[in-house]
């Protein structure tokens, strides 16, 4: 061997065990936190966006996913099972689990997707300055309660009295409601609210608004409707329920209409921001985002199932229509 190959060999020898020594023994770790059910389309969603920030699981980061199936009263166990694991970055989905997550730790980063104002029910003290340990997105969804409602009632006139399907268990139920009876009583229009806290719920709640002879039905834009939308599209149409939903799957499984946030987008701005908090930077520098994409989308079938007639207005502002 010549002199100069055998001084390239052992300099590769002594330099081995160096960079072995550099490399992490362990993947940073994301504890996902979730309300909802297990959806398989969340999972690849999130382990998408994760990689569009430059985390790929089981090379570089891995995903610890949580699901509390819709028990909320599951998520602060669930919460500080992660911190106990020591995660590196929590992704909290839905005000009642970023919650959960902030009273379990006050030290690991946590990226949140909140379906309200965060300052109001409590995640950050300001939007641009969110202090503590966490940041995330706010989804525009329940400042658009009163324009289902005035939608709805362009579309089925002729109901006075309308049902409001609410989760009780939601941190923004009360302010939700005030607004929604504000907003009916300027359009000449009766709230009557219904309760449901899981799917489970659905069936009676729809049985109770028919046995009432309600004419149709505003749905709220709570996280739990947003796991459940299809099923819940599903239910309308079997009961033949003229229905406002917030999320696109709620129309396309039946229901009559929706108009709400693009979840799809909400969540990939959750899985950015948990990728910059995975290199390092400080939730308290990181201002909370505003998910603007909305969505509008009337599904014709179901309005020609229900006898009615869709306003050229309406189908004018529609983003999609479904025949």
């Amino acid at each position: 061997m010549k002199r100069r190959e055998f001084i390239m060999l052992l300099g590769g020898v002594a330099a081995w065990p160096l960079a072995a020594r550099t490399e992490p023994s362990e993947l940073p770790v994301v504890g996902f936190l979730h309300a909802g059910n297990e959806r398989p389309r969340a999972v690849a969603s999130f382990h998408k966006v994760l990689a569009e920030g430059g985390y790929v699981a089981d090379r570089n980061a891995a995903i610890d996913f949580r699901w509390a199936d819709e028990q909320f009263d599951r998520l602060p166990a669930l919460a500080a099972d992660l911190v106990r694991r020591n995660v590196a970055v929590i992704a909290a989905f839905g005000n009642t689990a970023a919650r959960a997550a902030k009273a379990a730790t006050t030290t690991i980063p946590i990226a949140f997707a909140s379906s309200s104002d965060p300052v109001t029910v409590g995640l950050v003290s300001s939007l641009n300055r969110p202090g503590w340990n966490l940041t995330g997105v706010s989804i525009l969804n329940q400042e658009l309660e009163s324009t289902r409602l005035e939608r709805l009632a362009q579309v089925v006139p002729h109901a006075t009295t309308i049902a409001f399907l609410v989760n009780p268990d939601s941190v923004t139920t009360g302010r939700e409601l005030r607004e929604m009876e504000n907003a009916a009583r300027l359009l000449g229009r009766r709230l009557q609210v219904f309760n449901a806290r899981n799917e489970s719920e659905f069936e009676p709640a729809l049985l109770r608004v028919v046995e009432q002879r309600l004419g149709a039905m505003v749905v709220t834009s709570d996280m739990m409707f947003s796991n459940e939308s299809a099923a819940l599209g599903r239910a309308a149409a079997r009961h033949a329920m003229p229905a406002m939903g917030a999320y696109r799957d709620f129309a396309r499984a039946g229901g009559l209409m929706c108009y709400g946030s693009d979840l799809g987008d909400a969540y990939r701005r959750v899985g950015l921001c948990t990728a910059r908090l995975l290199k390092g930077e400080a939730p308290r520098d990181l201002p909370v985002t505003q998910s603007t994409k909305i969505e509008f989308v009337i599904n014709a079938g179901a309005a020609r199932a229900l006898g009615l007639i869709i306003p050229s207005t309406l189908i004018a502002l529609a983003d999609e229509v479904i025949e």
